[in-house]
C-alpha cells in the first residue's frame, strides 16, 4: 500500500514538474498579455482621437481589437499548456465564415461606415444629395447615415449604398449656388427685367456679395424669354434664398409691367 502511495506521490510530482512550470508561466504571460492588450487598446483609442476619427468609430474599433487580441492570446496560451489549437482554430474559422456568410450585409454596411468615418466625404451638418435624395447629415452611424429633408423627413440610408453610389456635397467648400429660372413675355423689355431681379438679389441680405449674383437670358423658349438667376449663399441659407427670391421677384416683375407669361399656342385655320 505504501508503496502505490509512493508511487502516485511519484506520479503526482512529475505532473507537477513537466506541468506545474507551464502552468505558471501561462498565468504570468496570459497577466502580462492582458495589461499589454490594455494598454496597446488605449494608445490606439488616443491615436484615432488625435486624427479626428469618430467616437462611435473609435469605440466599435478598439473594443473589436482588444476582443480578437484576447482571442488570440487565449489560444497561444492553450497551446503553451498543451491542449490542441489545431481543431479549435478550425471551428472558430467555420463559424467566422458562416456568421460572415449571415451577415454579409451587415458586415457590407459596416465596411462603408468605416470606410465614410475614415476618409470623411461629408460630416455631420453637410447638405448632401446621395441615392436620390437630397438633405442634411443628422447622424453617422457604423452601419447608416441619417439625413433630414427639406421637408423634414427623416431618411435612413445604408452605409453600403452611400460609400458605393455618388455623393454630391453641397457644404464642402463653403458657398453653394442657387439655380432659378424667370421667364418673361417675348414684348418684355430685357433689360427692364434684369434690373429688377438684380435689384432684389443684391438687397436680399443672405445673397453673397462675393461671388457676385448673376442674371442673364438662359434659352429663347417657346412662350417666353428665359432668364437664370444665380445668386450665391451659404449651404444653410440655400432654402432661404430659393424661395424669398421666387416670391419678391414675381411681385416686382409685376411691379414693373414685365409680363411673367404662360404657355400659348396660336392655331391657324386653313381655308
Amino acid at each position: 500500500m505504501n508503496e502505490k502511495f509512493q508511487d502516485y506521490l511519484g506520479t503526482a510530482y512529475d505532473l507537477i514538474v513537466t506541468h506545474g512550470l507551464k502552468v505558471v508561466t501561462a498565468i504570468i504571460i496570459l497577466i502580462v498579455g492582458l495589461w499589454i492588450i490594455k494598454r496597446m487598446v488605449k494608445i490606439m483609442g488616443r491615436l484615432m482621437e488625435k486624427r479626428g476619427v469618430n467616437v462611435s468609430l473609435r469605440g466599435f474599433l478598439t473594443s473589436m481589437t482588444g476582443i480578437l487580441l484576447k482571442v488570440m492570446l487565449l489560444i497561444s496560451i492553450a497551446g503553451m499548456v498543451g491542449f490542441e489549437t489545431t481543431s479549435f482554430i478550425a471551428i472558430l474559422g467555420a463559424a467566422g465564415l458562416a456568421v460572415g456568410l449571415a451577415l454579409q450585409g451587415t458586415l457590407a454596411n459596416f465596411a462603408g461606415g468605416v470606410m465614410i468615418l475614415l476618409f470623411k466625404p461629408f460630416e455631420v451638418g453637410d447638405l448632401i444629395e446621395t441615392q436620390g435624395h437630397l438633405g442634411s447629415v443628422k447622424e453617422i452611424h457604423i452601419f447608416v447615415t441619417i439625413l433630414l429633408t427639406p421637408e423634414n423627413k427623416t431618411v435612413i440610408i445604408p452605409n453600403a449604398a452611400v460609400s458605393n453610389g455618388d455623393i454630391v456635397n453641397y457644404t464642402t467648400e463653403g458657398v453653394i449656388r442657387v439655380d432659378m429660372v424667370f421667364g418673361i413675355s417675348y414684348n418684355s423689355n430685357i433689360k427692364d427685367a434684369k434690373d429688377v431681379l438684380m435689384d432684389i438679389l443684391t438687397s436680399h441680405p443672405k445673397v453673397l456679395k462675393d461671388p457676385a449674383p448673376f442674371v442673364g437670358v438662359k434659352e429663347l423658349g417657346d412662350s417666353s424669354v428665359n432668364l437664370a438667376v444665380r445668386p450665391y449663399a451659404k449651404p444653410a441659407d440655400y432654402w432661404d434664398i430659393y424661395f424669398k427670391v421666387y416670391e419678391d421677384g414675381k411681385v416686382a416683375l409685376d411691379k414693373a409691367g414685365i409680363t411673367i407669361p404662360f404657355p400659348q399656342v396660336d392655331v391657324h385655320m386653313a381655308k
